[in-house]
């Protein structure tokens, strides 16, 4: 009878994430089309592709919406995930690295 020994070694992965998110803490303006906020929500987590909001309102996953965030202005968005006034949106377009770090520096 034949014996034998493995060794298992879990893979190291972020999930589905593309880069990890830090933790921030700012007002930003949720509007439609253009960006104009016409409510505030929360952003909680920040990465270059996407974010964690608070909101005060309802979300629906797939929905197209506009942040206003400081600093930087209008940016659309798609909600990829909610439940109930959380949500997890991914940015049309990547923040700009210098302009992501300032995000960081101010509001982590």
């Amino acid at each position: 009878m034949a014996t034998f020994a493995a060794e298992f070694e879990p893979a190291q992965t972020q999930g589905r994430r593309r880069a990890p998110r830090a933790p921030v803490s700012f007002d930003a303006g949720l509007g439609g089309q253009g960006g104009i906020g016409r409510t505030l929500c929360k952003v909680v987590d920040l990465s270059q592709h996407g974010c964690r909001l608070h909101t005060y309102s309802a979300m629906k996953r797939g929905q197209t919406i506009w942040l206003n965030l400081p600093q930087i202005g209008p940016i659309a968005a798609d909600v990829r995930w909610a439940d109930d006034f959380v949500a997890g949106c991914q940015f049309h377009a990547s923040l700009d690295e210098d302009a992501y770090n300032a995000l960081l520096e101010r509001f982590a």
